[in-house]
């Protein structure tokens, strides 16, 4: 291969879209080293600091989120929009990429659709069950369409989808022999159960609402918590743990290890974004969902609801989270029969090797395979 690859990477808005698009640049680099990636992302967002440490260039769009009512802020959303799509068209010219990726975000809509009036090869990556609705509109360009559930067909043309799951971190793979790092690095006794509350990169109000209120009780209950609470959170969550003054609660804003958190968890409270779902599916331990209400076409509950409705994970709506979590968490934690039948039927739906395959389809797309 004389010539160097060029790919680009568009989306973001949380880290359920960004942990797997740097999964997807990595496997890449990896396979094909003599390579290089950029990405495109929103500015103000998440993506502008986690993706240049994870050693990529990004450049940044105005873009923002769909205005769902008339309003001034619609007439902003369609000005930043169109200015983002100038702006992507003048970065794909320069930068002349082989294969446009779009994971998702407010960034991947103007991206792909420059890339694709330009004639640029794009792919989708799809995380989710029930596809919204810039991916929709986007299929019609698209070479290839990346999907982690079955049934897609009802969204993209069929002979376009290929079932790759989602990609997710390399280290969450093979965490059982990490629990004794784990013990040491929380701070926690081996001999006690561990529950794991997280609501993703950016925190969950219900979530943390829900652990606050009932943490006297678990505390009373001997049970330990490792509880990621999100930056808006977490000083409310620091006051209330440093009053009680216990060894059981280990709290932050953001778990940077998720790895030893999972590896030692024995039960997990989790919003249901796809990309968490999928790593939960490899980490294989009992879940139960609280889907965000805040998410557009209520994607969370009907990526959850492809478990439950297998008997591979519980849930409970977060209208209902205040009064009913925590007793579910503690049925959950004393039935070891259904904790065992609950990770055996989720890890039954893993898909490990994501990031490989997709990594595989861009290559394809790159040299017109």
């Amino acid at each position: 291969m004389n010539r160097k690859t060029k790919i680009i990477i568009s989306g973001g808005g949380s880290g359920g879209h960004i942990f797997p698009a740097v999964s997807i640049a990595n496997a890449y680099i990896k396979k094909y080293p003599d390579t290089e990636i950029l990405f495109i992302g929103a500015e103000g967002k998440i993506e502008m600091e986690k993706v240049p440490a994870a050693g990529y260039k990004i450049v940044g769009l105005p873009v923002v989120g769909m205005q769902r009512k008339l309003s001034l802020a619609m007439f902003s959303f369609v000005f930043k929009v169109i200015k983002s799509l100038r702006k992507a068209k003048r970065i794909i010219k320069d930068f002349n990429p082989d294969v446009v990726v779009g994971v998702g975000g407010y960034a991947s809509g103007p991206a792909l659709r420059a890339a694709a009036s330009l004639k640029i090869p794009c792919l989708i990556q799809e995380q989710n069950s029930y596809a919204g609705v810039t991916n929709k509109l986007l299929a019609k360009k698209a070479s290839k369409i990346c999907v982690a559930y079955d049934n897609m067909e009802r969204f993209f043309p069929k002979e376009k989808i290929i079932k790759t799951g989602n990609p997710v971190r390399a280290d969450i793979k093979n965490i059982p022999h990490k629990s004794e790092e784990a013990y040491k690095f929380f701070g926690l006794n081996p001999n006690k159960p561990i529950l794991f509350a997280v609501g993703g990169s950016l925190g969950a109000r219900t979530i943390n609402e829900s652990i606050a209120d009932g943490l006297k009780k678990l505390i009373e209950k001997d049970i330990q918590i490792i509880w990621q609470t999100g930056k808006t959170y977490f000083p409310k969550a620091k006051d209330i743990v440093a009053n009680l003054n216990t060894p059981l609660v280990y709290m932050n804003d953001f778990i940077y290890r998720m790895d030893l958190a999972y590896s030692i968890a024995d039960i997990i409270i989790s919003r249901a974004g796809a990309s968490t779902i999928s790593e939960l599916c490899i980490v294989g331990k009992p879940v139960i969902f609280v889907p965000s209400p805040n998410v557009a076409e209520d994607h969370q509950t009907k990526n959850a609801q492809a478990l439950t409705t297998i008997n591979a994970a519980l849930m409970i709506s977060d209208i209902d989270a205040r009064d009913k979590l925590l007793d579910e968490a503690f049925s959950l934690l004393s039935d070891k029969e259904k904790q065992k039948e609950l990770s055996e039927n989720i890890k039954q739906l893993e898909l490990p090797d994501a990031a490989d395959i997709i990594a595989d389809e861009v290559h394809k797309l790159a040299y017109g395979q």
